[in-house]
């Protein structure tokens, strides 16, 4: 299957979305450490003092422009194509921690990041190509199909199941809950992104959208998938540890964002079965290797805290052993370190 000029530009804007926000994590990692080594104070324990600290906002201003280059990308390639390359950012950051922050990449991890790049390429070789589209009036009409319509109808009743059902009883306890949640609005923000990018290319090309109000619509819809998304995410990650968090979340946002995309712009009508099982199966290869990278990654954290002891001042064990992080009776008791307690709790940032 021949390549087209828009897949091509939809990789490499998808390429250029991980790199910077791979490296993103790392810089802003770097300046809350300095910014925490300046103050006393980690931002997961409540310090701000991250905001003055320069590092920090290189860090930030990456991520928004890799976040830009990601959005840039869905008007040109399909959903299926860019959703599962971002879990290269994934590879960037592990690589870029080996060498920067000195955070070991155990053997497996190497293994996980070849996986991930291996499934990658073949989604590349194997996705089809993007469809024509004239006018934000096209997308509205493979919105409102039926198939997507009752996509869209079955993902706001689960998400109304789970914020007022679930939540209150086992979302503090069961990863599924706050997570499940984020993915089903990601694939709809995922879809309403692809629409909304789209209507702003044809108005750079001259074709002007704005005046439509589907696109006034589907910005809308952004915005609100968005701000869900990011605020159940952040209770998950708040709530349960990252190494389970992120590659649960990846598995379950990317399979339903390419499955709403599938529905709502037919990517796989024009496709052979052999192309479709290649990319499914260079789509498992990518989750495996997911899987396997951020298992090796926690598995060096506990590694680490077992082999090595960093203490850190008194009045400092004290600042992070506040909240979540304070003793209990029987800990005191016994004699344990408060400053070994405080580094076994995982970093969230």
């Amino acid at each position: 299957m021949g390549f087209s000029k828009d897949n091509l530009k939809g990789v490499l804007l998808a390429l250029l979305s991980s790199g910077f926000i791979g490296a993103s994590f790392i810089i802003k990692k770097k300046g809350l450490r300095k910014a925490a080594a300046a103050s006393g104070v980690r931002a997961g324990y409540g310090g701000y003092s991250y905001l003055l600290e320069p590092l920090w906002w290189v860090g930030f201003i990456t991520m928004i422009v890799g976040e830009i280059a990601n959005f840039v990308a869905y008007a040109f390639a399909p959903a299926v194509l860019v959703t599962p390359l971002g879990a290269l950012s994934i590879i960037v950051s592990a690589v870029l921690a080996h060498f920067i922050l000195k955070e070991r990449l155990h053997r497996l991890g190497v293994l996980g990041c070849v996986m991930c790049i291996s499934g990658s390429v073949i989604i590349v070789i194997h996705a089809p190509q993007e469809h024509s589209i004239t006018s934000v009036l096209e997308i509205w009409s493979m919105a409102t199909q039926p198939a997507f319509l009752l996509y869209v109808g079955s993902v706001i009743v689960l998400v109304f199941i789970l914020v007022f059902h679930f939540v209150p009883q086992c979302g503090h306890t069961n990863v599924l809950v706050f997570t499940g949640i984020c993915s089903l609005m990601g694939s709809l923000s995922v879809m309403s992104v692809k629409a909304l990018g789209t209507a702003l290319k044809l108005t750079f090309e001259g074709k002007n959208q704005l005046i439509y109000p589907e696109t006034w619509f589907f910005m809308l819809v952004v915005a609100t998938c968005v701000i869900t998304q990011m605020n159940y995410l952040n209770k998950a990650l708040d709530t349960f540890n990252t190494a389970v968090v992120s590659p649960i979340y990846y598995v379950m946002f990317t399979t339903l964002a390419i499955i709403a995309s599938v529905i709502m712009f037919k990517d796989w009508d024009d496709q052979s079965g052999a192309a479709i099982i290649s990319e499914i199966c260079g789509f498992i290869v990518v989750l495996c290797g997911t899987i396997v990278l951020h298992s090796t990654r926690e598995f060096d954290r506990s590694s680490s805290f077992r082999g090595s002891y960093m203490p850190v001042s008194p009045s400092l064990s004290a600042r992070l052993c506040n909240g979540n992080g304070e003793l209990s009776k029987h800990e005191e008791e016994n004699g344990s370190p408060s400053e070994e307690i405080c580094l076994r709790r995982p970093e969230l940032y």
